[in-house]
């Protein structure tokens, strides 16, 4: 059994392998985002919006940014045909972003290009491209269930004495 400080150097050696590969490709992210004439933030709202309608507030939290800004940015989509507003079903207040169907096309595509491989990872053997793929698909498996464990710890209200429960116990 490996120590646990040899685990975390371990671990920290394939992050910083990564994050490198990671950011050659981002330098070309703008270029790419030109491509579709869209700026890089915008790719990131219309690959957002490609898992399904989202309030504006909930693209805000994922650009990180104030919702006043995301008006903006939807103005300019909107304008495209990219992206629709529509009022929630349960609260008319709360505005969702739609792809229109000229919008998830330009998603799908933009998809396509984010999903091509960068030379670096194309340039390794069938071997190696499978253990990574599988190496990555756990770590995602893994980032999925750490993200509905807080979902769920977000989700379950506290009540006296600290615990977590449902209202009243």
């Amino acid at each position: 059994m490996a120590s646990p400080r040899l685990d975390e150097d371990l671990a920290r050696e394939a992050w910083a392998a990564l994050f490198e590969l990671i950011q050659e490709r981002m330098r070309n992210f703008p270029a790419l985002a030109a491509e579709f004439e869209l700026s890089p933030v915008q790719v990131h709202m219309l690959r957002s919006l490609g898992n399904g309608p989202q309030p504006m507030s909930m693209i805000a939290s994922y650009l990180g940014c104030d919702a006043s800004n995301v008006t903006g940015l939807v103005d300019r989509l909107e304008g495209r045909g990219l992206v629709e507003r529509r009022s929630a079903d349960h609260d008319r207040r709360v505005k969702l972003l739609w792809l229109t169907e000229a919008g998830a096309e330009v998603s799908r595509r933009l998809i396509e290009r984010l999903a091509e491989p960068p030379a670096a990872i194309s340039a390794l053997c069938a071997a190696d491209l499978r253990s990574l793929r599988d190496v990555m698909r756990r770590a995602v498996e893994k980032l999925k269930a750490q993200r509905a464990a807080a979902d769920n710890t977000q989700a379950a209200p506290l009540v006296k004495g600290g615990k977590e429960g449902p209202p009243g116990t």
